[in-house]
């Protein structure tokens, strides 16, 4: 059924503890994880694996992590996604809201060999929390909001650019789901460098968070309906922006908006890998002017 999401990937127990939580204390995260299924229509990747990313200790700069809520590649010595992908449809919006302030380190799906980013890793650096996948795209329920809020899906992000223009591309795109659209969504960031309220820096957490320069986002928008992959078109709707990671950004997301191609120019990755060549080629060139 087109809307019960990632059914057979992964079911998850998100348990929030409120008033018997200290302030900063992480609360449990339960998991149960099954073999993955063969992609279809929601699934967070459908559009394609960027960085061919794979789920090997011996891919620590690029590191697939598959939720059920969103996928990711993780790189270990950034201390941070390089991406996240996920779909998001009118369901996955609820009433449910945040369900927790509080940022938890990922001791389920990272190696445990590895560094753990916490939330105090951000204390006092003059950087948000910057969610990838965010949490106002996870409002069905108190589990898939929480799962926002798991430090791998955050990026030390400048305040103004987090809260103002970023804030206002995400809420346009999930107008646009209100209005009957669905989408794919991946968000990601490169380059070394951003300025927050502290000025211009390049790493926080004694050098085990980099900060990025830039961060992007591409959505693909496309009717709800079944059947994705065969109805995306060389038409089809995709907005893509590239804003720098600074406190002296404009609040107007869609001055930034940028093609697919500049992108993977910047980054290396491939996008849409999944759609026929003719495809990705005219939607790759698109620069979204709506």
């Amino acid at each position: 059924m087109k809307h019960l999401k990632k059914l057979g990937i992964i079911s998850f127990v998100l348990v929030v503890i409120l008033s018997s939580c200290k302030k900063n204390e992480p609360s449990p995260i339960q998991s149960t994880v099954v073999p993955p299924v063969v992609l279809s229509d929601n699934d967070n990747l459908l559009m394609g694996n960027p960085s061919n990313a794979i789920g090997s200790l011996d891919s620590p700069t690029n590191y697939l992590i598959q939720k059920g809520y969103y996928s990711l590649s993780y790189n270990s010595f950034r201390g941070e996604p390089n991406w996240v992908s996920w779909h998001l449809y009118q369901s996955d919006l609820g009433s449910s809201g945040r369900s927790t302030s509080i940022f938890f380190p990922d001791s389920v799906y990272l190696p445990v060999s590895w560094y753990h980013v916490t939330d105090a890793s951000y204390t006092g650096s003059g950087f948000d929390r910057g969610h990838n996948c965010p949490s106002g795209d996870r409002t069905s329920d108190t589990a898939a909001n929480g799962f926002t809020f798991v430090m791998d899906n955050v990026i030390p992000q400048a305040p103004y650019q987090n809260e103002n223009t970023w804030a206002n591309m995400e809420n346009y795109i999930r107008t646009q789901v209100y209005a009957g659209d669905e989408a794919y969504i991946i968000m990601g960031s490169y380059g070394i460098g951003g300025t927050g309220n502290n000025g211009l820096v390049q790493t926080i957490n004694n050098g085990y968070v980099t900060v990025p320069a830039t961060i992007w986002k591409i959505v693909v928008l496309i009717p709800n309906g079944n059947g994705d992959l065969s109805r995306i078109t060389a038409s089809t709707r995709v907005i893509t922006a590239n804003i720098p990671n600074s406190n002296a950004v404009n609040s107007n997301w869609k001055i930034y908006r940028t093609s697919i191609n500049s992108i993977e120019a910047a980054t290396g990755y491939k996008f849409l890998t999944a759609l026929p060549v003719a495809v990705q080629t005219a939607l790759k060139a698109e620069i979204d002017n709506q």
